[in-house]
């Protein structure tokens, strides 16, 4: 059996596709490699934490083009990474501290339906509460939003904004800052995936210390 993925023809469908896709994703493991999934179970050791939107259309995987048990991965709607969200926090600490990852990537993504909302004056529900993140990012750059007339523009400047935003935010959680006190290898990245495109553009707001967080941010070395 080949690798192709399974369409979604009739919704009725739709769990059993999932159940053959499986077993197609299997079969085409074992075709390629005997003991692939013997080799997976014995452990993981992944060098990248991905952080990215729930949206359907941007899967770690096959964006970077890694294979299972290379990318560590958390995501949320809008790549939102706050000190109150635990669950996000207890991926953090688990990858930096034990699966000891040596890149963390904030992947946002162009067209993202989280940002829209967070833009618009429209209520949506319990979202909203988690959207205010994204609305305070807004509040924080609204001098430079305000001044793009062109609403598909403005959407794609607070998608990367907000990645930026995410990137710093993970600077400040004592897990990374007590991580860069014992170790030189560990860089916090910003991406932004064109899925118009599938390419990723690199916002090239990589950290790797405390320099640029500023002085209440940067925790003391010496505590």
């Amino acid at each position: 059996m080949n690798n192709e993925t399974i369409n979604f023809q009739d919704p009725g469908d739709t769990y059993q596709a999932l159940i053959d896709g499986n077993k197609a994703f299997v079969d085409a493991q074992l075709a390629a490699d005997p003991d692939f999934f013997h080799k997976l179970s014995k452990g993981q050791s992944p060098q990248v934490l991905w952080i990215g939107c729930s949206d359907s259309r941007v899967p770690a995987n096959q964006v970077t083009n890694t294979q299972p048990g290379e990318v560590f991965v958390h995501r949320n709607i809008a790549n939102v990474c706050v000190h109150s969200d635990m669950n996000m926090l207890s991926v953090l600490d688990y990858s930096v501290n034990v699966l000891k990852v040596k890149h963390v990537i904030v992947a946002g993504h162009y067209g993202c339906g989280g940002v829209a909302a967070a833009m618009s004056s429209q209520q949506f529900g319990l979202i909203d509460n988690w959207l205010r993140h994204i609305k305070d990012v807004y509040r924080l750059h609204a001098h430079e939003l305000d001044l793009i007339t062109d609403h598909q523009v403005r959407a794609d400047r607070l998608v990367e904004l907000n990645v930026i935003e995410q990137v710093f935010n993970l600077c400040k959680t004592t897990i990374v800052q007590n991580a860069w006190k014992e170790r030189n290898d560990l860089q916090i990245h910003g991406w932004v995936v064109d899925i118009r495109t599938g390419l990723v553009k690199d916002l090239k707001v990589s950290c790797s210390n405390t320099e640029n967080l500023g002085k209440v941010f940067a925790l003391d070395k010496e505590a």
